[in-house]
Order: C-alpha cells, then structure tokens, then sequence
C-alpha cells in the first residue's frame, strides 16, 4: 500500500503549500529540480522526500489508515467466531436425522453471491454503508486522518478489502471446522426438499457444482448410487442399505467450500488490493497540485520587479539581519527531523539533549517532548527547516511551548538546506522575521550560531 502512503503524503503537503506565496514554492521547486535532478513518474515521491528531508510514511504505520487497518482486524475476528458457529450449526447431528447437503450447498452459493455482490460495490462506489460512517467510529476506531479527501476517495475499495478479509476468514474457519468434525465425528448427510425433484436431477446438479475438481479428484464427485441413498423425508424416513455410504458426502462437501467459498475470496481480495493501488495511482497523476509542481520544476525562476511588490521583504546585508547570537543552553529540539542527531552536541557541547517534535509526531508525543524540556531546564532551541515556509503546527508548538517553559527564552533557528549548521539569509530569512513578529512573543528570538554563515 505504499502507493496509497504516497497519495496522502503528497495531498498533505498540497495543502499546506496552498497557504504559501506563489513565487516562493516556484522558487524552492526550481531549486530542488535543478539540484536533485527531480523529473519522470517518480517526481512526487523524490520531491516529497527532498522537501520534508525525511523517509516517506511507511503504509503499515501510516496512521491515517489505522482505522481500516483496526476495522480489518475487527472483522477478521468476528468472521473467524461466526465460521466456526455457523459451520457447527450446519453440521449438528444428534442421530436422529440426516446433515442436509442442500443446506450446506445454499450456504456456499449464498456467500459466493456476497462475496461478488461486495466487489461490485466497490467497482461502482456505491457505500451503502455511508450513513453509519457519518455517525461516528468508536473512540478506539478512530484516526486522525480518517476524513482526509484522497481517503474519502478511497472508502469503497477499502471497505470492500476489509469485507473480503471478513469474508475470508469466515471462509477458513468454517472449512477447518468441518474438517474437524468429520474428523472426530461420524456423520451422516443426506438431502431432501420439498420440490419435485428427482435422484438423477439432483445427481446431474451435484456433478455441475463439481465441474472445477472433477477431472482430478473424482473421489470427491457424488455418485448416483450415494445420490439415490442419502435421500431422506420428513415423514417415512425410510432405511439405507449401506449407512457408512453417507458419510461420503464430507468430500464433495469440502471441495465445494473450498471452491465456491475459500477461493473466490482470496482472488477477490487480492483484485480489492489492485484495485486501491490501481485507484490511488489515478488519483496522483491526476492531482491538480502535481501538474503545478512540473510547472515549476521545469520552468525557471524569473524576478521581475521589486519583490516588495509581491508582499516579500527584499535581503539586507549581512550585518543587519538583526539575529541574536545563539545562547548556550541544554536543550536543542529538531522540528520535523531537521538537521540530524549531532547538531545539539556540535552545538552546545556533549551535555546537550536533542528532542524531536513535528514532522510524523503526534500532539502527544509534542506534549511529552516538551515535559522533558521543562524538566531539562534552561534556553529552549528550536531548530527548523529554514527553506520551507513555518507552517500553523510550529505556531501553535511554539504557543504551547511558551506556556509551558514559562519566561525562558526559545530560540528559533532556521537551518539552511545546503549547510544545516547555517542559518537562512536574505528573503528567505525575511519570513522568519515576519513570522516572529507575528508571535508577539518578547521571549521569542531568531538566533544563529556565532561561526556561521548565513546562506540564501
């Protein structure tokens, strides 16, 4: 599913690029394309990882598909309990009357129907099931990314994989049940019905249902003499010549679950999985942010006027870009994975805490990372990803920060893509200030490392 992973990283990332200026996004993928070479089919996924600076969302972790994955399991477990009961309901025998193979045969046929009846719905995006999902997933249900738009896109192909693996396993179980059953008990079938329906007619029915096994297990084909002798009534009843002759029916029986029942789910389930990849592709190549992205990757940056024209804040020298020299402090927290694991040593020396927030964390492990900054003591330094635009999620960070380190003062340190111990300069630099300013925090200051340079 790591098609799926992809669609929603990128749709994510859309999103948050829709809130920034034009002229910045075409310059930082101009940027990237020219030094990373990003072109051809593979464009979003080495542009996502050139922009976040991180590995893609592993899809057996993604959290915005917990939901399916907890509903998946969900349903593999009740079709495990209901296989196993419906099967020994099927099959109780308290010797006074015969197993109906009828029965058993309609049960089948009726899940094979079910079974296509699911894929066809998700073919068609049909959700029958919709006014239950807009009701509200329990608590322990629930994801974050549950109501993400490529998700809601993917609902019907993904309830029906959730289905099938049900399905699947209801499948699986009731056929070991049987098995079991023949195993410990001796059982006698037999088959009846009210129609007017003759042994021969019933015999030539039973040889169709086994057309797909026939030529190689022709054990498990009913004869007509079993046909003859397993046929019962309600009333009169009658006697059988050979009684060991009716257990017989066990192995057409299996072979009729396994071929009707066990196998159509396990093809349909794995055309359920095609079908999700097959979908989440479309629904890339058919982004409207992806085609803006090749436009800007293949087209050059151009100026044109004065860039205070266009709400940027034009570069300054060096000398008066207004940054406060980096305090020593204990602290260094690198949002969404910018720089690496050393920075805070380099930095501060051995005795330094590196902390990680943003990125593919959650609200609570924030929380948690803030607590030990707290504990830790002294200036907080929060190191980001100076080319990219601050997003709402470090604003809203740096507001629960201040409420919890009180007066200390928070350092924010916007890295440089090329020399991640160097700070932004020049327009880019500018937007930090702005966002800063922003903050209307006094305890709130753009620092930069004594020795480095700044960088555009």
């Amino acid at each position: 599913m790591r098609d799926l992973s992809l669609l929603l990283d990128f749709d994510d990332q859309y999103r948050r690029d829709r809130q920034q200026d034009a002229g910045f996004l075409h310059r930082r993928d101009r940027r990237l394309a020219m030094e990373q070479g990003l072109e051809g089919r593979g464009l979003p996924a080495s542009w996502l990882r050139a922009v976040r600076d991180q590995p893609l969302t592993a899809s057996a972790a993604d959290p915005r598909l917990r939901t399916w994955r907890r509903l998946r399991w969900l349903f593999v477990a009740a079709g495990v309990a209901l296989g196993v009961m419906t099967m020994l309901g099927l099959l109780y025998y308290d010797g006074g009357r015969r197993i109906s193979v009828t029965l058993i045969m309609g049960v089948a046929l009726l899940q094979l129907l079910l079974a296509l009846l699911t894929t066809a719905q998700a073919l068609v995006g049909w959700r029958p099931w919709h006014g239950l999902y807009q009701g509200g997933l329990p608590r322990w249900l629930s994801s974050n990314g549950e109501h993400a738009p490529m998700l809601r896109a993917l609902q019907a192909p993904l309830a029906a994989r959730v289905a099938h693996s049900g399905g699947l396993a209801f499948a699986l179980a009731a056929l070991l049940t049987l098995l079991t059953q023949v195993l410990i008990h001796d059982l006698a079938f037999g088959w009846s019905t009210t129609l007017q329906t003759s042994a021969p007619a019933f015999h030539d029915l039973t040889s169709a249902l086994a057309w797909p096994w026939r030529a190689w297990f022709p054990g498990a084909v009913p004869t007509q003499e079993l046909v003859e002798q397993s046929r019962y009534f309600r009333v009169g009843g009658g006697t059988v010549a050979d009684p060991a002759l009716l257990g017989n029916w066990w192995r057409f029986l299996a072979m009729l679950w396994l071929c009707y029942v066990v196998a159509p789910r396990v093809l349909l389930l794995a055309f359920s999985r095609l079908q999700i990849l097959w979908r989440a592709r479309r629904l890339l190549a058919t982004h409207p942010g992806l085609a803006s992205l090749r436009e800007r990757c293949a087209t050059p940056w151009v100026e044109t006027g004065d860039a205070a024209d266009h709400g940027v804040m034009p570069a300054v020298a060096d000398d008066a870009q207004g940054l406060a020299p980096l305090r020593a402090g204990r602290v260094l927290i690198r949002w969404a994975g910018s720089g690496d694991a050393t920075l805070a040593r380099r930095l501060f020396g051995d005795d330094a805490q590196s902390l990680d927030a943003g990125g593919s964390a959650n609200l609570a492990q924030d929380h948690e990372t803030l607590m030990q900054a707290v504990e830790l003591g002294g200036p907080v330094t929060v190191a980001t990803r100076g080319w990219e635009p601050p997003t709402g999620d470090l604003a809203d960070f740096l507001h629960d920060a201040r409420q919890r380190l009180g007066g200390s003062v928070i350092q924010l340190l916007p890295l440089a893509a090329d020399d991640q111990t160097a700070c932004v300069d020049g327009v880019v630099l500018a937007q930090w200030r702005r966002f800063v300013a922003r903050c209307h925090d006094p305890a709130l200051v753009l620092a930069c490392p004594p020795e480095s340079k700044h960088t555009s």
